[in-house]
């Protein structure tokens, strides 16, 4: 239960709300009860920026591997590899913490769906910035 009070404490300190939200008001957070398909709990918020930061990874990788390839003479490759491998670094460790966080099924609120497709798009956002880097190195 300890990895639930972290989201709690991280979702209030990111809203801003950390020296007005009573703890009870923070585990109201986390603990999603009689959710309905459609609301947006603190879970699914969690697993939702996991994957956007997976996802970005994803393209700005691609984007640095076709720069590093010469086709796009646009930017920095090499700034974009790195952004990209720490993009989809970052979305795997969200990804996996909603994962482990998670005491029910799909649709329980928890976000443990979009966990586990940040924990499939994260890892592909790093190899994707991984060899983008590593072809930067080769050609400069």
């Amino acid at each position: 239960m300890p990895v639930r009070h972290l989201f709690a404490a991280a979702s209030t300190a990111l809203l801003g709300y950390a020296g007005r939200a009573t703890p009870s008001a923070a585990h109201l957070l986390v603990q999603p009860a009689g959710v309905g398909a459609y609301t947006m709990t603190a879970g699914r918020l969690w697993a939702l920026a996991a994957m956007l930061l997976g996802l970005v990874g994803v393209v700005v990788g691609g984007l640095a591997l076709a720069r590093a390839a010469g086709r796009i003479g646009i930017g920095d490759a090499r700034s974009g590899a790195v952004v990209a491998l720490v993009a989809g670094l970052a979305g795997t460790v969200i990804g996996g913490l909603v994962v482990a966080a998670a005491d029910g099924g799909p649709g329980t609120g928890y976000g443990i769906v979009g966990g586990y497709l940040a924990l499939v798009v994260g890892p592909v956002g790093a190899v994707v910035g991984g060899l983008a880097l590593t072809r930067v190195r080769r050609t400069g």
